[in-house]
């Protein structure tokens, strides 16, 4: 199948375009400058031939789960989300220049970098496991670096819930990063999926390359990939500098069994920031909600296809004419009002012009009739 073309950037109140950052299998991305605050932002948005029903449940889904998770300090940050003048939905979220797409196969990645990588990405998931969600496509490509070079998880684009997923789950996976059972479409992702997941791309990110990815060309095409994922046979990353107790942990982590990985996000975190003690390195700090926590909005409706957020009908243009308002006064307007018609003090000003006009009028009249009056006339 041939790849989709970008569409072309939506005209957004408040953002200026700038260029293109992505196209993925739904939506494209987009870098613009929002103009208060000052800040560079990436905008996702649908193809504005777009109106697939399922695909607007996806992003609103994406939309809802971000806002849930995004001040996690490893998940990408929402700011806003809306419907564009032509009926597209977009979201606009922190701009991230970087992401580990390709950097781990052009250069070979400190184990210390990995391993903190690989504990901060745990957190972001059990994170999301707390709040009854999964990411369900967790990879290389979806580890996005901030402006100030931490990793963050993005892309929640085929999130769903933990608790309501069920046989008719959409299923969709990203091989060779998806765990046996997904591959095998008997799961559409669970908690034990996620840690295989992760511990599939903590292993490419060392070793260069996909777990079950071999050099010979030719060797990779996704049925060559499933049959080698079904099988599940874990290969030691062939690097001096990994010890042996983190090929044990990743082994565990990537099991063929889901009952024999580690139970939750947290517990495979654990086991990274074991292996970080051993080589001396600082633990990298473990951030996960308190068991008290609750998110601070209602539950994400999946099934939810309808088209929100505010609908911008028209591009605003700054008005010419000079007003005569201060203070808060001249603040409090709503950016919608339409201010191309006289305001009140013209009103006032006509007011006085015709009742000019009806003096000189009236008193015209006295005149003729004081003229008859005398003969004059």
């Amino acid at each position: 199948m041939a790849a989709r073309l970008p569409s072309a950037p939506p005209i957004l109140p408040g953002l200026t375009y700038i260029r293109p950052l992505g196209s993925g299998g739904f939506a494209d991305v987009f870098l613009y400058e929002q103009d208060m605050p000052r800040r560079n932002v990436a905008v996702k948005v649908l193809p504005s031939d777009v109106r697939d029903p399922e695909l607007r449940r996806m992003f609103n889904a994406e939309a809802d789960v971000l806002a849930h998770l995004s001040a996690h300090p490893s998940i990408v940050t929402v700011y806003q989300a809306g419907i564009s003048a032509e009926g597209r939905p977009y979201i606009v979220m922190e701009y991230c220049p970087g992401s580990l797409a390709q950097r781990y196969r052009l250069e070979r990645l400190p184990v210390a970098e990995v391993l903190s990588i690989g504990v901060k990405m745990a957190g972001a998931l059990e994170s999301a496991h707390r709040a009854g969600l999964a990411h369900r496509d967790v990879k290389p490509s979806n580890i996005l670096i901030t402006t100030f070079g931490a990793p963050v998880l993005a892309d929640f684009g085929i999130s769903s819930s933990l608790v309501q997923a069920g046989s008719d789950e959409v299923l969709a996976m990203s091989i060779p990063w998806s765990a046996p059972e997904v591959v095998a479409e008997e799961s559409p992702g669970t908690v034990a999926s996620e840690v295989w997941s992760l511990g599939a791309t903590v292993y490419s990110l060392l070793a260069g390359h996909s777990p079950f990815e071999k050099r010979e060309r030719g060797q990779n095409g996704k049925d060559q990939l499933r049959r080698r994922i079904a099988r599940a046979a874990y290969t030691e990353i062939a690097r001096t500098d990994v010890p042996g107790s983190l090929q044990a942990v990743l082994a565990k982590a990537m099991s063929r069994d889901p009952a024999r990985r580690y139970p939750s996000a947290r517990e495979f975190a654990d086991a990274l920031r074991e292996v970080q003690r051993e080589l001396g390195i600082t633990p990298t700090p473990l951030e996960v909600p308190e068991d008290d926590w609750a998110p601070a909005s209602a539950a994400v409706d999946f099934d939810d296809r309808t088209m929100r957020g505010t609908v911008r009908s028209r591009v605003e243009r700054e008005s010419r004419r000079k007003t005569h308002d201060s203070g808060v006064a001249g603040l409090a307007r709503d950016e919608d009002t339409d201010f191309t018609g006289p305001d009140r003090v013209g009103r006032r000003a006509l007011g006085w012009v015709l009742a000019a006009a009806a003096a000189v009028v009236v008193l015209a009249v006295v005149c003729v009739v004081v003229l008859l009056a005398t003969g004059v006339l």
